[in-house]
């Protein structure tokens, strides 16, 4: 995934009114939800999601195969590419 697309796509599932959980699938198959808007921090087309518990997630364009309009439990196997 390019930069611009990762940035543009991250920021607009952590702006939308009202915030609602999406999942992030990354290359390895492994996936993970954010959960709050705030926990992300971003730029240059790398971010760090804090999970509960005070766990850091890294994790970047190259890295990313989509983002789901999902929370991880509900995301489909083979849902559509944000």
């Amino acid at each position: 995934m390019s930069v611009d697309n990762f940035q543009s796509h991250l920021e607009s599932f952590l702006s939308r009114k009202p915030f609602r959980v999406f999942t992030v699938e990354l290359h390895n198959g492994n996936r993970f939800e954010i959960d709050h808007p705030r926990a992300v921090v971003w730029r240059d087309g790398f971010a760090v999601f804090v999970a509960p518990g005070h766990v850091p997630i890294y994790f970047d364009n190259e890295g990313v195969v989509q983002f789901i309009d999902a929370p991880a439990s509900d995301a489909p196997a083979n849902a559509n590419r944000g």
